[in-house]
């Protein structure tokens, strides 16, 4: 009967452990989830943001001193990410291929310009910072005109910052869910052990002596989960950079290590918690209360 009954409560147990760790690991694994998103969606948005060009057209007058001086102070700026220079001759080949028929030889003259193609870093693809480089550039007396989508930047960083909010109200509805579930898994583990801590509690063992075991198994218990949690996370980023090698998802290490250190140290951390507050929940109960 003796035998049974420990069988018994040895399988509670590890039951125990088993939801413990689950949660741990569902948990900490959709924060890490949701961070990388974050940090990956902010990499795509910084693409995006890249990919709108600044045309700079230069008047005919402009000689090929002109235009080099301008080629040294885009190379100089910190505002350009990258540049291209774009001759007429060039500009009318690629308006004939478009059109499909030679229109130079209707006109007989090549009225397009010289002009450089400039994408700007994604930190200047804002209303402001565009305006002041377009005021700054204005200066050069030989640019004939500046032209870029007005309207998409605003677009584009209107929609971002909504995003962004969005992403914030989820991530910190989230971590209170996963504040919540960790702790609760916690509190039951504890509480199948609230007689031991009371026993040992009334034999003189110090408060800090019955926490002590407790909050060891917890944050060993909250370090497999998390830790499951990294390896199916790092298994993700394998696969996405494998089938989708053009987000680059690996190339910022540094990143996501941190973001894999913060998941392990936040089960850690939560573990400890939880324990020490269930703990001393227990501790300060009456004997009678815990029936």
């Amino acid at each position: 009967m003796s035998s049974s009954f420990d069988k018994f409560q040895k399988r509670r147990l590890i039951t125990s452990y088993f939801s413990v760790i689950l949660s741990v690991f569902l948990v900490l694994f959709l924060l890490g989830a949701l961070a990388l998103f974050i940090v990956n969606s902010k990499k795509l948005s910084d693409d995006f943001k890249e990919g709108i060009a600044m045309s700079v057209y230069f008047k005919d007058e402009a000689k090929d001193t002109s235009l080099a001086n301008f080629t040294d102070e885009l190379k100089s700026s910190k505002y350009a990410k990258t540049y291209k220079f774009v001759s007429k001759d060039d500009a009318a080949k690629e308006h004939t291929d478009i059109i499909g028929e030679d229109f130079l030889e209707f006109l007989g003259v090549n009225p397009l310009q010289n002009s450089y193609d400039i994408h700007l870093r994604a930190n200047y693809v804002v209303a402001d910072s565009i305006a002041n480089i377009e005021r700054k550039l204005r200066e050069n007396e030989l640019i004939a005109d500046i032209i870029y989508d007005k309207q998409l930047v605003n677009l584009v960083n209107d929609n971002i910052k909504k995003v962004s909010l969005w992403i914030l109200i989820i991530s910190g509805f989230l971590a209170f869910i996963a504040v919540l579930l960790i702790n609760s898994s916690m509190r039951l583990s504890i509480y199948a052990n609230r007689f031991i801590i009371k026993t040992m509690q009334m034999v003189g063992a110090t408060k800090a002596f019955i926490r002590k075991p407790f909050i060891w198994r917890s944050v060993k218990l909250g370090m497999i989960g998390a830790g499951i949690a990294i390896v199916a996370l790092v298994g993700i980023l394998i696969y996405l950079d494998r089938n989708f090698p053009n987000l680059g998802i690996l190339h910022d290490k540094l990143t996501i290590g941190i973001i894999l250190l913060g998941v392990f140290g936040t089960g850690v951390l939560i573990t400890w918690l939880s324990t020490h507050f269930a703990t001393q929940r227990f501790l300060n109960l009456r004997t009678d209360d815990l029936y």
